[in-house]
C-alpha cells in the first residue's frame, strides 16, 4: 500500500528542543512549547509566522490547551504552569512533581499530569489545584492517554510498565509490567478504544487488545531508536510515530503494516530526533516538532 504525504511549511523561531504540541480549541491554531520555556502560537491559516503567547522561566516538556485562553504547561522541574492569556498577571506556576512533568491529558474538568517521581496528579481545572496524586513507580511516569469507550486513563513509565487506572475512582486497575524492555515514552488508544499502542525506548511497538484481557496483539521493530511519540490520524485508519532516530513513520491502523517513512534526505524532514505529533482534527495536517528547533507540517493527499 502506497501512502501520499507531502511538506508543505517548515517553521522556525523557538532557541532551543521542541518537546510539546497541542491543537487550541476552534481549530485555527496551535501551539508549541521548548527547551527556551517559550510557548508560541502558530495559525494555520498563515503558519509561517509564530506568535509567543508565554513564557516560562524553565525548560517546557509538556503542554494542553483547556480553551481560547487557557493554557497548562508542564516544565523540567515538576512545576505546573496555569496561563491565563487575556491576564498580565503571566503564569502560575504550581511547584507540585518532583523532577519533570512528562505529559497532560485534560478529561472534562479534570487534568492529568505524568511526574518525574513515579505519580501521576488528578488537577481540578476550575479551581487550578490538585485533588488526587497516585504514586505507582519508582521511576518516571513518561507518558498517558485516555480512553473515553472504557472510561479509563493509561501511563507508561521508565519502569517498563504500563498502568491502567478508571478515570473517576483513580484506582488501578490493570498492570502490565516488563510491557518493553525499555522506558514506555507513548502510548495512544486507537479511535474506537479497542486498542493500546505503545513505543518505547527499546524502539519497539506494542499493540495490546483492550477487548480480549488486553493480550499482545502485535510486537513490531518500528524504528532504529526510541520512539518518542504515536498518534492517529482522524478518521483513524492511519497512525504515525516519531523517533529518536530522527524520522517519522505512517502505519495502516487496520493492519499495523508501515506505508511511508519520512526522513530527511527524500523528504525533507527533521535532522535530529523527532519528539512530537499532532495531527490535526480540523484539517488532517499532520505536525511534527523536534531536537532541530523546528515544526513541519506534513499534508495528507
Amino acid at each position: 500500500m502506497s501512502y501520499a504525504i507531502q511538506k508543505t511549511a517548515q517553521l522556525t523561531g523557538h532557541e532551543g528542543a521542541i518537546f510539546a504540541l497541542a491543537e487550541e480549541p476552534g481549530g485555527r491554531s496551535f501551539l508549541s512549547a521548548a527547551g527556551d520555556g517559550w510557548i508560541v502560537r502558530w495559525m494555520f491559516a498563515d503558519p509561517e509566522v509564530g506568535k509567543l503567547v508565554a513564557r516560562v522561566d524553565s525548560r517546557v516538556f509538556s503542554l494542553a490547551s483547556l480553551s481560547e485562553h487557557r493554557i497548562v504547561a508542564g516544565n523540567m522541574d515538576g512545576g505546573i504552569h496555569w496561563i491565563d492569556l487575556t491576564s498580565n498577571t503571566g503564569a502560575r506556576n504550581v511547584a507540585h512533581h518532583r523532577k519533570g512533568v512528562f505529559d497532560l491529558v485534560p478529561v472534562g474538568d479534570h487534568l492529568y499530569s505524568a511526574g518525574g517521581e513515579g505519580a501521576v496528579t488528578r488537577w481540578d481545572t476550575r479551581l487550578e489545584k490538585a485533588v488526587d496524586t497516585l504514586y505507582l513507580s519508582p521511576k518516571s511516569i513518561r507518558c498517558l492517554d485516555y480512553n473515553p469507550a472504557t472510561g479509563q486513563l493509561c501511563a507508561g513509565a521508565s519502569d517498563n510498565g504500563i498502568f491502567i487506572l478508571d478515570e473517576q475512582s483513580m484506582n488501578l486497575v490493570r498492570h502490565i509490567p516488563n510491557a518493553h524492555e525499555s522506558s514506555v515514552f507513548a502510548l495512544r488508544y486507537s479511535p474506537d478504544g479497542r486498542y493500546l499502542l505503545s513505543g518505547s525506548r527499546d524502539a519497539q511497538l506494542a499493540v495490546w487488545d483492550v477487548r480480549n484481557g488486553w493480550k499482545k496483539a502485535a510486537t513490531i521493530p518500528a524504528h532504529w531508536f526510541t520512539i518518542n511519540d504515536l498518534v492517529f490520524s482522524p478518521d483513524g485508519r492511519y497512525f504515525a510515530t516519531a523517533s529518536r532516530d530522527k524520522t517519522i513513520k505512517i502505519w495502516d491502523a487496520d493492519r499495523f503494516s508501515l506505508v511511508k517513512v519520512l526522513e530527511i534526505i527524500r523528504d525533507g524532514g527533521h535532522r535530529n530526533s523527532v519528539n512530537r505529533l499532532l495531527w490535526s482534527s480540523t484539517n488532517n495536517l499532520l505536525i511534527s516538532a523536534g531536537d532541530d528547533r523546528s515544526i513541519i507540517l506534513w499534508q495528507p493527499e
